[in-house]
């Protein structure tokens, strides 16, 4: 008894430890795109583009200040106290993790939002990495159902029987001969496979995945052999992938603008990908995907 609890123990923290790696493999692989995402030029070197981009992604927000030791800076920071007519913090505290503060206002800083609602990047790609997640475990665990053997019933007279005309089977025998006495009525087979539903979990977990794509404004058009989308949807997918890209872009290239006109610098920031030749050429898009359409015809 006290056997088969530690191995139960032990099959349960297994299965624990793969469920955290699959979930924690999934945030990271979408977490490394969306840090990705942006493009900035003509950075200060003492700003650290990675640093900054990692700072929205956890906070929503960073501060953007000139230390007169060290040079312009991009930090993480605290918020609060009195706010200005339109609800953005006066005070604002930038800190580092070796010790580092620095206190600013609205006249010596700016305070760079991960978008117009300041919330992080991080909350959203939790959700999809637990999705994924799920789904791949699933996928996991229906696989593994369908090595389930078949539960034969038999009495114990008729066990050896049964055990040699399996091996018969196994060995892909022609024929199998059985004892013209042996007892049909007290056989039973019960078929304890699992239904196979991997193929369909698999189109959904690329529909996840898909939709984090949009999330992030990274392209995604569906090329899946068994659908086929019209022009429409294409452009459809590729509107609300420039739609999504600029929930973020806007309010980057906002505090850039500030930011210059404060310091001197000449900043930018863009999207890596650059989707606006994209749309613009949407009818070439259109003529390309109706002519796959006829071919596949």
């Amino acid at each position: 008894m006290a056997k088969n609890k530690r191995w139960d123990r032990r099959k349960y923290w297994q299965s624990a430890d793969i469920n955290n790696k699959t979930f924690t493999d999934y945030y990271d692989r979408l977490t490394e795109l969306a840090l990705n995402v942006f493009e900035w030029k003509n950075l200060p070197p003492t700003v650290d583009e990675r640093f900054l981009e990692l700072t929205l992604f956890e906070y929503g927000y960073c501060l953007y200040f000139n230390d007169e030791f060290i040079g312009n800076l991009a930090l993480t920071c605290t918020i609060g106290g009195q706010l200005d007519v339109y609800r953005i913090p006066i005070t604002r505290r930038a800190y580092a993790v070796n010790g580092y503060q620095k206190m600013c206002d609205t006249s010596d800083s700016v305070l760079i939002f991960n978008n117009y609602l300041h919330t992080p990047t991080v909350l959203t790609i939790e959700l999809f990495a637990r999705r994924l997640y799920e789904i791949e475990r699933a996928i996991d665990v229906n696989v593994k159902g369908q090595k389930t053997p078949k539960l034969i019933l038999s009495s114990e007279q008729q066990r050896l029987t049964m055990k040699n005309l399996y091996m018969q089977y196994d060995g892909n025998e022609p024929f199998i001969f059985g004892d013209k006495n042996l007892d049909f009525d007290g056989i039973k087979s019960l078929d304890t496979t699992a239904p196979f539903v991997s193929d369909k979990l698999e189109l959904l977990k690329h529909q996840i995945w898909n939709e984090a794509m949009t999330f992030l404004g990274i392209d995604n058009i569906n090329q899946d052999k068994k659908e086929r989308m019209v022009a429409s949807e294409t452009l459809g997918n590729l509107g609300n992938v420039e739609a999504q890209r600029n929930v973020m872009l806007n309010s980057r290239r906002q505090a850039v603008d500030k930011i210059n006109a404060m310091f001197g610098t000449n900043i930018e920031v863009d999207y890596r990908q650059n989707i606006k030749p994209v749309i613009s050429d949407s009818y070439t898009i259109k003529e390309n995907i109706e002519e796959g359409v006829e071919e596949n015809e």
